[in-house]
């Protein structure tokens, strides 16, 4: 029996929910990565996409494959037990706790993943938040850039859009709330920090993060494999550029296509 704690819950009536534990964390990051890696070596037909998040991971599953799959014989061999009533979350959940019973990392170490270097203008018009994030700091808006700067952020998942990461390691000097109104529009590349996280937004959306810089790298590309410049367990460097660079950069991307 593993001693790995965790509970199973369902969202809506396609999707298991896995919760590892509760705060936002290096070490729940490794449990987390860990366990993804043990699922994907033990991928069950039926399965369609596993979702990894701060402290949860979530499988997302064919209804009508797994009932199918649950009622031959593969269940019914006595390491499994069988009930004509069951859901298919029902079927689903005795094998991932099965599963998870019989855990163990499958060689996934403990480190954190690659370091990825992000070139970020730090300059206007890139970062309109800058100076209210150094004035709510105390400090000038080229202090704020050096720490955002100085920091190393591990990726702890991918939301909210299409390969828009959240960073954490964040220091407390960093900090800074969220806007009191929300921005209609922010441009793709924008680098923000909301509360205690930074992150990158890939595309132009709505969002409420303050806004101290920009990349002129494509977080995510449908035609890439895989789409998503970054990936849960990653690091991130920060490295500040000229709007000179920024231009060059940018350009370089039109011409590809990016």
């Amino acid at each position: 029996m593993t001693g790995l704690a965790y509970e199973c819950h369902p969202l809506g009536d396609s999707a298991i929910v896995i919760r590892l534990g509760s705060d936002i964390s290096v070490t729940n990051l490794h449990r987390v990565r860990q366990v993804v890696n043990y699922l994907e070596n033990n991928w069950q037909e039926g399965f369609i996409e596993l979702v990894a998040a701060y402290t949860t991971i979530t499988i997302y599953y064919d209804a009508f494959r797994m009932y199918n799959y649950a009622s031959d014989d593969v269940l019914k061999s006595g390491r499994f037990n069988w009930k004509a009533t069951w859901l298919p979350y029902d079927h689903v959940r005795q094998y991932i706790e099965q599963l998870l019973d019989d855990y163990e990392n499958d060689g996934l170490t403990g480190q954190l993943g690659a370091i990825v270097e992000i070139p970020v203008c730090y300059e206007a018009p890139f970062g309109p938040d800058l100076e209210e994030v150094a004035s709510y700091h105390g400090v000038s808006q080229a202090e704020i850039v050096l720490r955002h700067a100085s920091g190393l952020y591990p990726v702890y998942m991918i939301g909210f859009a299409p390969g828009f990461p959240y960073l954490g390691g964040l220091p407390e000097g960093l900090s800074t709330p969220r806007k009191s109104v929300p921005r209609t529009h922010i441009p793709a590349g924008s680098v923000a920090i909301g509360g205690a996280q930074t992150g990158i937004y890939p595309f132009e959306t709505p969002g409420g993060w303050q806004l101290i810089g920009r990349t002129p790298l494509r977080l995510f590309r449908p035609d890439a494999d895989p789409p998503s410049l970054l990936k849960v367990g990653d690091q991130v460097r920060f490295v500040p550029i000229t709007s000179e660079r920024y231009d060059v950069l940018d350009e370089g991307n039109r011409q590809y296509g990016l």
